[in-house]
């Protein structure tokens, strides 16, 4: 379907993982029975009532049910070392897509019809790579956290939402931190980055009958000057308030940053199987990683 890619057998999550959701991860777990609450109490209901609302209102894709999706799922899941999860198509008018596992039994991808028709075939790749980035990760638990939390903060009295608001800050710090660790899960299914980069032009301001006529380099030079505002106290701390209540970073800082781990060393490493073969050499003699 596409042109051939690297597989990287033995990829582990932390191959890949981005700084900052590495330090929001660890800072979560370390709030006190939240992780067991999820998986022993809220998981088993979560997880049943979910697969069962995509399972009655959207479209399981398959070999004969969508196939085509269904080969661009198996051939990222084969890239990035990972089960196939299951993959649904979901009538609906705004752009999305979204992943559940809650304890590995039966974790599934859901794409909004509306996305699929923004996108050319490698774009909607990369939205089922970075959805998978979620699973390779285990995010699955934090993002559960997360949705409750918010839905939280805005039904609860004054007092309670107050208390809520400090976790529901550094649950969106966290996701926020996931999801650069999934754009570039997308760039190592895919392999190129313009699509990525493209894929997140198109999530700011395309729409079925703009694509054609968006320019990715002029994008990506939008990209910078979002930087150069971070060059005094001001346009930094803009930044933060703009960004704070956000589940995700902008669109231009995420195509900014996966631009720039597209040429590292890191990335580069990983293509070639470097950075694999020295970790997992590492772990056998101690756990230690050095990337």
């Amino acid at each position: 379907m596409f042109s051939p890619k690297t597989t990287l057998l033995g990829l582990k999550a932390d191959h890949f993982r981005h700084p900052l959701d590495l330090e929001a991860t660890q800072a979560i777990k370390q709030l006190p029975g939240i992780d067991l609450m999820v998986r022993n109490l809220l998981g088993p209901v979560a997880e049943q009532f979910f697969y069962l609302e995509n399972i009655a209102a959207s479209v399981l894709v398959g070999e004969k049910q969508l196939p085509e999706f269904h080969k661009m799922l198996l051939e990222a899941c084969e890239v990035l070392d990972m089960e196939a999860p299951q993959l649904y198509v979901r009538q609906h008018p705004i752009p999305n897509a979204y992943t559940f596992a809650m304890r590995g039994k039966q974790p599934f991808i859901v794409v909004h019809t509306s996305l699929l028709e923004l996108l050319s075939p490698p774009e909607i790749q990369a939205v089922i790579a970075h959805e998978l980035g979620h699973l390779k990760c285990d995010h699955g638990v934090f993002l559960t956290i997360a949705n409750i939390i918010v839905l939280a903060a805005s039904q609860l009295p004054s007092w309670g939402a107050v208390l809520a608001q400090g976790l529901q800050q550094q649950m969106l710090q966290w996701l926020r931190c996931a999801e650069f660790t999934c754009d570039r899960a997308a760039l190592l299914a895919t392999q190129d980055p313009r699509v990525v980069s493209s894929l997140l032009m198109k999530l700011a301001g395309g729409s079925p009958t703009l694509a054609s006529q968006l320019n990715l380099d002029a994008f990506l030079a939008q990209a910078r000057a979002y930087d150069d505002i971070s060059n005094n106290e001001l346009g930094q701390m803009l930044k933060e308030a703009q960004t704070m209540n956000l589940t995700h970073p902008v669109p231009v800082l995420r195509a900014r940053e996966i631009d720039r781990w597209a040429s590292s060393k890191e990335y580069q490493g990983l293509l070639k199987g470097e950075t694999m073969r020295y970790s997992n050499k590492a772990d056998s003699k101690g756990g230690w990683r050095n990337w």
